[in-house]
């Protein structure tokens, strides 16, 4: 089940682009400093990490560095957004529903695709080791690992697993296919549905009794 294929770099380049994205069409009191901040932090530490196409086992250290540095800034500003979001669901007086669902809807995407960089970067110690074929012990299981006959031998996880991973535990609030089996990506799964919980269950729900 192990592999010698590199990983490729542009899936994560393109998931932290999209967060930027979507950070930047957020309503102005959902901002975290001034709008242009964030997305310059994401892109231009984007252009050295991007001079390797592929995530190698020989790779620096400080790429993997940078990168959960920019994957914890992406969180903690999304959680900041959300709890924004909330405090002005309940202390204000609020009638534009329709635009409070399309910052729900960002908020929930960001939650999304930034938890899917945490899987992707944490399991079995980032995606450089798992092209190297490291022994490592997986922090989750996925399906083709319990049962081999269901994958080519040489298969092993990629960054769309992981991000469907994150999909699927951000809209069950538990997980599907693929389960954790470490402390740290429980607490990352556990994180992941608590967003997505407050996000869905209080801000849209309010948001729909607005439209009324």
């Amino acid at each position: 089940m192990e592999s010698t294929r590199p990983e490729p770099r542009w899936p994560a380049s393109v998931a932290l682009l999209a967060c930027a994205a979507l950070y930047v069409v957020l309503p102005s009191r959902l901002v975290v400093g001034p709008r242009w901040l964030l997305p310059i932090l994401i892109a231009l530490p984007l252009i050295p990490l991007s001079a390797t196409k592929h995530r190698h086992p020989n790779e620096s250290p400080w790429v993997r560095q940078l990168t959960i540095a920019l994957i914890a800034l992406i969180t903690a500003v999304n959680v900041v957004s959300m709890a924004l979001l909330v405090h002005h669901l309940l202390r204000s007086n609020v009638t534009q529903g329709r635009n409070l669902i399309y910052a729900a809807v960002a908020v929930w995407l960001t939650n999304v695709i930034v938890y899917g960089l945490w899987y992707w970067e944490i399991d079995r110690g980032g995606p450089h080791r798992r092209a190297g074929g490291g022994l490592e012990y997986p922090d989750i299981q996925f399906p083709q690992m319990e049962n081999p006959t269901l994958a080519p031998p040489d298969w092993h996880p990629r960054f769309f697993d992981y991000l469907y991973t994150s999909f699927a535990n951000g809209t069950s609030f538990a997980p599907a296919d693929a389960m954790p089996l470490t402390l740290r990506v429980k607490a990352l799964f556990a994180g992941e549905s608590l967003v997505s919980l407050v996000t869905i269950a209080v801000v849209a729900a309010r948001a729909v009794n607005i439209l009324r």
